[in-house]
């Protein structure tokens, strides 16, 4: 697109939206996304990529930017999704249905990363945008804060994996469980580590 073009297509009076995801890396649950409209008469002071944010300070902006965005939504593509499609391609679907989710239709569409997904609106990517957009940092905080209480619910059912602590990344103390215990239904079995561990696994 060029950028006369891209212009043409942006409204200047309708919003912008940020969107970002959270849990890529981890061996297992879901991908999450999120997808945030901000108010410009509803500051949020210390929005920030989610990475740089202690946990408190994520659970404390959350419910912030939920009240006083203009819109935002959460989605995500499940561990079926991420086995069929790859993580590239299912973390793009998540951030397509979280921006289609949303009620209100962007004018924009400002996307964490080198990549968009496909969608009807205008977009562009911003590699490290989490850091630089605000928009895009309250839908990083979002996904993030969703993500993690994703995997405390899985640790009430499954304590013994140690989800709560290591929210699914491969932690030396992960990959012990999983030696231990097996491969539980919500393992992505298409990453190395779960596959590797599968002809040997008790949940195999």
């Amino acid at each position: 697109m060029t950028p006369d073009l891209f212009a043409a297509q942006c409204d200047a009076e309708a919003p912008v939206c940020g969107v970002d995801e959270a849990g890529r890396g981890p061996l297992c649950g879901p991908v999450m996304a999120a997808a945030v409209i901000l108010d410009p008469e509803r500051p949020i002071p210390g929005l920030n990529d989610s990475k740089k944010l202690s946990e408190a300070a994520r659970d404390r902006l959350a419910p912030l930017i939920r009240e006083r965005a203009l819109a935002w939504a959460v989605a995500e593509a499940s561990v079926e999704e991420i086995d069929r499609l790859n993580i590239l391609h299912a973390t793009m679907l998540a951030m397509q249905r979280a921006v289609m989710a949303l009620p209100t239709a962007p004018g924009l569409v400002l996307v964490d990363g080198n990549r968009c997904p496909a969608l009807p609106y205008p977009a562009r990517a911003i590699v490290k945008g989490d850091a630089s957009e605000p928009t895009i940092s309250a839908a990083s905080i979002l996904a993030k804060t969703a993500r993690d209480e994703a995997m405390r619910v899985l640790d009430a059912a499954w304590p013994h994996y140690g989800l709560a602590a290591h929210k699914g990344y491969p932690t030396a103390a992960h990959l012990a469980a999983l030696q231990i215990h097996g491969v539980a239904d919500f393992y992505r079995r298409s990453f190395a580590p779960v596959r590797k561990l599968l002809g040997r696994s008790p949940a195999a």
